[in-house]
Formats: structure tokens, C-alpha cells, sequence
């Protein structure tokens, strides 16, 4: 994987994990406030921590199909 690629999914595994810290949080916030159903805002964190981590994973596979062919396109 090339260095910038493997750097970019990095940072977004490290996103991921805080969008679900942040769900987590505001599950915990809803029970407390007696809250019976799933507040829009985790549902929210969720599908955006979901779409992060698609990125980051097309970001390796990108690289891995580069990698596969052994050569790189020019753009010119």
C-alpha cells in the first residue's frame, strides 16, 4: 500500500472509532433519559461511522488492485 493511502485509512479507522465513541455517549445520554427507542442522532453517527469505514476500506483495496497490477496509470 502506498504511503499516503495507508496514512488516509489510518486517520479514518481512527475517525471511525470516535464517531462510535460519540454513539456510544449518545445511547448512554437516551437510557438515562429514560428514552425507549434509538435516538436519531445515534442512528446519524452510526450510518456516517458505517461510511467512513467504507472509505477506508475502498482506500486499501484501491491500493491493493494497484498494487496487483504492477504499475501505476499516468495521468497525463
Amino acid at each position: 500500500m502506498t504511503k499516503s493511502f495507508e496514512t488516509l485509512a489510518e486517520r479514518l479507522d481512527e475517525i471511525s472509532e470516535e464517531i462510535a465513541e460519540v454513539a456510544l455517549a449518545e445511547l448512554k445520554a437516551a437510557i438515562r433519559r429514560g428514552e425507549q427507542k434509538r435516538p436519531a442522532t445515534e442512528r446519524t453517527l452510526s450510518q456516517a461511522r458505517r461510511a467512513v469505514e467504507k472509505a477506508a476500506h475502498l482506500l486499501r483495496h484501491l491500493d491493493a488492485s494497484t498494487a496487483d497490477d504492477g504499475q501505476s496509470e499516468d495521468l497525463d
